[in-house]
């Protein structure tokens, strides 16, 4: 009786099909059947056409539906390897996105699932290609009470995404609420990690991010705040990525009536090869802190906190072999301090408010270092727009030039003069440009005279940072003069 209903069913289903098909064409053939019918009554009968063929398309979506979804029901499961994309969200094993109740332990489960999940081949030898596997935190706020430490080392390829961490009361203040530094057995911890769209508040006890000894981790889109150690530190590994992010230990827009007590760490790279672009920091005692080499800072904008109150925008610590280029970034109120500095460029950048760029002395050494094309910005107050602690008596290939200075007293390795007199002596002094005391390696000048006669001329001295061209004898000419301390030259 079921076999027969069934087919009876399907019989009634297609008869009412073929029955609305032959109904439509019934109303085509009306419409179209008298050809002198006025405009006003074809354009009815047209838009009348119109309606009953959305009709007609609208049945047959459904028929079709309802077949298909006929056809599914007894069709097989897809076969094993079609895999959806995994995604691992800790709403799934309980977190509270709230931030009422402690999340810890379901997110840890969250990022264990993923760690341990399957994996197509390696990245680096010995790293495991998750695949991309995305652990989401939904949109959600979620508190935790200790660090969320990655329990398996050499993975790769993976994502945490998507929401908000805040540290609890009794978080440890050594800690940091995102740690990647599970070792290993390979020569990196993990390989392409990513973390992006993470607001992470450290509740004032210990950072946000760590990442240790790891290959191509990227930071994106993360707002990292409280913090009392460092919001985001790199240790060891090659090409961490932190970009287009903000990092302040105090939520604030500048001029905070508690500035003198900012403290902690924004950024520390102590790794080589990473790069910091498109960051805004606004509170931190230090904004960025470098102790690896060859790292790229760019279009960064630090006011973490001015150096009247002991703040340093960006610190160079590396004495002897920086390999560090500043570019494109802005330093506001506070400046940058270099130790030692040997290839560091510091290029198109602004420094606003007497912010200054200061070389600190460790073993006297200053080689390859670069300060061209920037802007400086100040009070009137006569600052230096770079200055020196210490004595530096180990110099060589440095260019300190082509500075553009407003409300700052320029210092420069390049000094240019002319000088007016009779002779038979023109005398630059250059002590108030020229960085460095009593040091001039190169003078290039020109003699101009209209006397009937000219003498012959010669550089008499440069003793003291003042360029002495003498005559043998007294005309009236204007010396101009270029002299040069930091160039090597063969």
């Amino acid at each position: 009786m079921k076999n027969s209903f069934e087919f009876h069913g399907k019989n009634m289903g297609a008869s009412i099909v073929a029955i609305f098909f032959f109904a439509i064409a019934v109303v085509v053939v009306h419409v179209y059947a008298s050809e002198s019918e006025r405009p006003d009554d074809i354009y009815r009968k047209s838009l009348r056409l119109h309606q009953m063929q959305g009709i007609r398309a609208a049945f047959s979506r459904r028929v079709s539906s309802s077949m298909d979804m006929r056809s599914l029901q007894g069709a097989a499961s897809p076969p094993p390897s079609v895999r959806a994309p995994i995604v691992y969200h800790v709403t799934s094993y309980g977190a509270d996105p709230t931030g009422r109740n402690d999340s810890t332990e379901a997110v840890l489960k969250a990022i264990t699932d993923a760690l341990n999940g399957p994996g197509k081949g390696d990245l680096f030898e010995g790293i495991v290609n998750l695949g991309g596997a995305r652990v989401d935190l939904d949109g959600g706020n979620y508190l935790i009470s200790r660090p969320l430490l990655f329990p398996v080392s050499g993975r790769g390829n993976l994502a945490i995404q998507g929401g908000s961490i805040t540290a609890s009361n009794d978080f440890p203040t050594d800690g940091f609420l995102i740690d990647l530094s599970s070792s290993s057995n390979s020569a990196y911890n993990y390989e392409f990690t990513t973390l992006r769209d993470l607001y992470l508040d450290s509740n004032y006890r210990g950072g946000g991010i760590r990442v240790k000894n790891s290959l191509r981790t990227t930071i994106d889109n993360c707002y990292i705040t409280h913090f009392s150690t460092t919001g985001i530190l790199a240790e060891g590994g090659h090409e961490t990525i932190i970009r287009t992010s903000y990092l302040g230990q105090h939520i604030t827009a500048g001029a905070d009536p508690g500035e003198r007590s900012f403290s902690g760490t924004a950024i520390s790279l102590a790794g080589n090869d990473n790069v910091v672009s498109d960051v805004v920091i606004f509170s931190a005692q230090t904004g960025i802190l470098l102790s690896g080499q060859a790292n790229l800072i760019s279009g960064v904008h630090c006011y973490n906190k001015a150096t009247g109150f002991s703040g340093v925008g960006i610190y160079v610590q590396l004495p002897g072999l920086a390999q560090t280029r500043i570019v494109d970034s802005y330093l506001d109120y506070t400046g940058i301090v270099a130790e030692d500095p040997v290839q560091l460029t510091v290029a198109n950048t602004f420094f606003l408010g007497d912010a200054f760029i200061l070389f600190k002395s460790v073993k006297g050494v200053m080689s390859g270092v670069t300060v061209v094309d920037n802007m400086f910005a100040g009070s009137d107050k006569g600052i230096e727009i770079v200055q020196m602690e210490g004595k530096f008596d180990q110099l060589d290939q440095v260019a300190i030039e082509r500075n553009t200075v407003k409300g700052m007293a320029v210092k420069t390795t390049v000094a240019r003069a002319s000088v007016d007199g009779g002779g038979p002596t023109w005398t630059a002094d250059l002590k108030a440009a020229l960085l460095f005391p009593n040091l001039i390696k190169q003078v290039q000048y020109t003699f101009v005279t209209d006397a009937a006669s000219y003498p012959s001329h010669f550089l008499r001295n440069v003793s003291d940072n003042k360029v002495v061209i003498q005559a043998d004898e007294a005309v009236p000419a204007r010396v101009y003069i270029t002299a040069d301390q930091g160039g090597s030259y063969l």
